[in-house]
């Protein structure tokens, strides 16, 4: 196996060095006063070092009580949280802070980029962690719990994905954590376990997908002693995960999530809490009381704690419209946070910008859990990854000089091949598509400049200036159906040529390499050591900046569907998801408006045509500069090759057999 050392402002991280390095930060533990575990550096500024012995960590299991009786046996459910923490620091006396992943994947699925599963010795104490939070973490001071939620592992009860039980199950070890809630020392026995000898009760939840879904749903409940979050590619509705305004998107029904986590033992238990989740949430996209337990975005007033948010702007499995309405609620309620803003699909931080994070997340943790000054706080809220492995801050984001741009499709040179201008459409102008479910964003893209009877394009003249967008988007349309039930899609999308992550790709833009590199301290059965990864890129013609689907039957109520009458015109906005990106001089600002996105929408029950009505259709895109932004980029002539009109375009798209669920370590 090869490994390669790596140096990251002077800290040596190396496999081959483990040894050394371990025994220097038992002997700094010795000779060391109580608490002494942070160094300021030349500036004043305060670091967490790793000063605890990794291979003499206290590893123990605790199940807690979560108050709950999930699997209907009469008892309340217990989950397991298993525990690594130094024991240095616990013979002293000196109480520390815990970094949190709560999951349902440690036993069925793994964790990570090499897909980790916990593991136990033959007295069922743990002995690995997946990822890396307990290797480096734990010599600086921190706990590490990682919590299997109810019904996975060794946990009792059932997962109820999203709901109740799988927010308790992270609340209760929380509650726990500050002695609000009962833990014990085994699943069923009486003797107690305590954590307030330990524990300072400041937690900092993570996780990628579910795990940091569940992150979002505990902040929303303002527990106490939950000081921060940092939610990873995470969920916060799920029913926008499984529907998107009355359409439903792939596998639109939750309660197969259940059976796919659930523990062996647990599937013979939980086939009632499997048929009440179906019959809850149905496949019509009706909103229903169980959506509303699993929608934390109206009670983004409770959070307490920051919010480090990271997604993929390309990840089509947990989409960028999950973040964006989360940060809004967040940012309304005025609540601390940051945001990583990546080009790849579903993919951890750790695998596409690995040094930066480690130094990022360790600050992050220092500042929220251990109270040091270190200045995070007041660096630029926003990354955002503008080409492979080039990233750009903003002070706050989106930019304050952000507007809602109102843009208008108009008629072009051929049926289907409109314009798009600030200039309303004439009186009576329309243009007309029919569904087809077997062709998607990309197909409708390459064709924009052509004739096609599955979409309804329409694009701006070659820009003389760079236009960035940043934030959300809503498309209104105005359609006539002819038949009862109707399909929408609308994709915004960049025109022209560029070299990208390929997000569609095995690794949804990233190379598992074979090559090593560690970070923190190891031990035979927990290596704190990685496999590297590099970007994966593709050279394409056109790039999707953000897409937004509907059911027209929830035109006038996004709740509820009803069926059409043909021949009638309905008007719905659908939203698209948040997005921050820049078109550059010499390309084209494209809007589609189309039927079925194959492989991301499921088909409506009948093919319609729709026919738009131009002059009550419209897009309203958050252009930094606004409407004068848009009118100096299409003003004048551009010098830089564009794509040609009538020439096909190539891009990349999603393929449904590289859509993982939630989660889905990969």
């Amino acid at each position: 196996m090869a490994i390669r050392e790596r140096r990251t402002r002077g800290v040596r991280l190396s496999c081959r060095t483990l040894a050394v390095a371990a025994t220097a930060a038992l002997m700094s533990a010795l000779v060391s006063p109580a608490g002494a575990t942070t160094r300021a550096d030349a500036s004043g500024v305060r670091e967490s070092r790793p000063v605890y012995f990794y291979g003499d960590a206290v590893r123990e299991s605790v199940w807690v009580d979560t108050g709950l009786d999930g699997d209907g046996d009469g008892r309340t459910d217990r989950v397991a949280a298993d525990i690594i923490r130094p024991r240095e620091a616990a013979a002293t006396g000196r109480k520390i802070p815990v970094i949190m992943d709560a999951s349902p994947y440690y036993a069925c699925c793994g964790r990570g980029n090499e897909s980790q599963k916990k593991t136990y010795d033959s007295a069922g104490n743990p002995v690995q962690f997946p990822l890396f939070y307990d290797n480096y973490f734990v010599p600086r001071g921190y706990a590490f719990v990682a919590v299997d939620l109810a019904g996975t592992n060794r946990s009792d009860g059932c997962d109820d994905v999203g709901g109740r039980s799988d927010v308790r199950s992270a609340k209760a070890v929380v509650d726990w954590l500050n002695g609000r809630a009962r833990g014990y020392t085994t699943r069923t026995g009486s003797e107690r376990a305590r954590a307030t000898t330990w524990s300072t009760g400041k937690v900092g939840m993570i996780g990628k997908s579910w795990d940091g879904t569940i992150a979002n749903g505990v902040a929303a409940t303002g527990v106490e002693g939950l000081e921060t979050i940092v939610p990873i590619g995470a969920i916060s509705s799920w029913y926008d995960y499984f529907h998107s305004q009355g359409a439903p998107l792939y596998n639109a029904n939750p309660s197969w999530l259940s059976d796919y986590v659930n523990s062996p033992e647990a599937h013979g238990r939980c086939g009632a809490v499997q048929d009440r989740i179906t019959a809850a949430t149905p496949y019509s996209g009706d909103w229903t009381p169980a959506w509303s337990e699993r929608d934390h975005v109206p009670d983004a007033g409770k959070v307490r704690a920051s919010v480090f948010v990271v997604h993929g702007q390309q990840d089509l499995n947990v989409r960028a419209n999950q973040f964006g309405q989360w940060w809004d609620a967040l940012a309304a309620r005025g609540v601390e946070r940051k945001i990583w803003l990546s080009q790849t699909g579903h993919v951890d931080p750790f695998d596409f910008r690995r040094a930066d994070w480690v130094r990022t997340l360790h600050r992050w943790f220092d500042h929220y859990l251990l109270g040091h000054d270190n200045g995070i706080d007041r660096e630029p809220m926003a990354d955002i990854e503008r080409a492979p492995d080039r990233w750009t801050t903003d002070r706050v984001w989106p930019p304050r000089a952000t507007e809602p741009t109102t843009l208008r499709p108009g008629t072009g040179r051929a049926p289907g091949v409109g314009t798009l201008t600030r200039t309303p459409a004439a009186p009576g102008a329309t243009e007309t598509f029919t569904d087809d479910p077997t062709l998607g964003e990309t197909d409708w893209a390459a064709r924009i400049d052509d004739p096609t009877p599955a979409k309804a394009g329409f694009t701006s003249r070659p820009l003389t200036r760079d236009l960035r967008l940043s934030g959300p988007s809503t498309v209104t349309v105005t359609a006539t159906p002819s038949t009862a039930t109707a399909h929408l899609t609308a994709v915004l999308v960049d025109l022209g040529p560029d070299t990208i992550r390929d997000y569609a790709a095995p690794g949804e833009g990233i190379t598992t390499l074979a090559l090593r590199s560690c970070w923190g301290a190891s031990t035979s059965g927990d290596s704190a050591c990685f496999k590297e990864t590099e970007a994966r890129t593709a050279d394409v013609d056109l790039t999707v900046v953000s897409r937004g689907w509907a059911d027209l039957g929830t035109w006038a109520d996004p709740r509820k569907g009803r069926p059409l009458t043909p021949g009638t015109a309905y008007t719905i906005t659908l939203k698209l998801a948040a997005a921050d990106h820049v078109v550059p001089a010499g390309h084209r600002l494209a809007l589609i408006v189309g039927g079925t996105d194959r492989d991301l929408l499921d088909p409506p029950s009948t093919m319609p045509t729709l026919t738009l009505d131009l002059t009550r259709t419209w897009a309203k895109l958050p252009l930094v500069g606004g409407a004068s932004a848009f009118a100096r980029a299409t003003a004048g002539t551009v010098g830089a090759r564009s794509a040609q009109a009538g020439q096909p375009l190539t891009g990349v798209g999603p393929a449904r057999s590289d859509i993982p669920v939630p989660g889905e370590a990969r």
